[in-house]
């Protein structure tokens, strides 16, 4: 393929939800099949990688002092993707064996934030480059306040991918017009 082209591969996959172990089994093999496909690019959705805390909105998710309420934020937490400690070696090693770049959804539990707070992050991992950011989510919407905290822009970065400029946001976040301005600013032209 030529720099003029670009070749993104979406994966419309289901994690094994709250299982940071299997769901790893899970984005593993979608990125296999993405380059069989001779995929460039592969985007996976938000908060992929443990799964989306949807039990928010219809378990009281509010009343912390309820069990099964502190059980499932305690095991979300347990879940959450840890950077620093190596959670994205298996992916970063495999977008570089196959080429291959990659957007990942993921929740991630920050240890320059002291480790104990979460974030719906977008890693970017290049294939050559290996992760390259994390923009943590800057605004979580409705229910989801109840187990992420605000990101900053930090993580606001565009990458070059051959002729193109990548960058990315988080679900609500497309409707935030400064989010997409930094970006647009930096030149992004495909925007995940």
């Amino acid at each position: 393929m030529n720099s003029n082209t670009l070749r993104v591969a979406i994966a419309q996959y289901t994690p094994k939800w709250l299982d940071k172990k299997d769901t790893l089994k899970v984005i593993e093999e979608a990125i296999t099949r993405a380059a069989e496909q001779k995929a460039e690019l592969l985007v996976f959705g938000e908060a992929f990688w443990p799964g989306y805390p949807f039990w928010l909105a219809y378990l009281d998710g509010a009343a912390w002092e309820k069990p099964g309420n502190k059980a499932l934020h305690a095991h979300y937490l347990k879940n959450a993707i840890v950077p620093e400690n190596g959670d994205m070696d298996p992916v970063i090693s495999l977008a570089s064996k196959y080429g291959m770049s990659i957007y990942l959804g993921i929740v991630e539990r920050a240890q320059d934030r002291g480790g104990h707070s979460l974030y719906c992050s977008l890693a970017y991992i290049d294939a050559k480059k290996g992760l390259c950011s994390v923009h943590r989510k800057l605004q979580p919407t409705y229910d989801e306040r109840l187990t992420w905290s605000p990101g900053d822009g930090n993580g606001l970065q565009a990458h070059p991918l051959k002729g193109f400029k990548v960058g990315g946001l988080n679900c609500w976040e497309n409707w935030m017009p400064l989010a997409r301005t930094a970006l647009y600013a930096q030149g992004v032209n495909v925007h995940i």
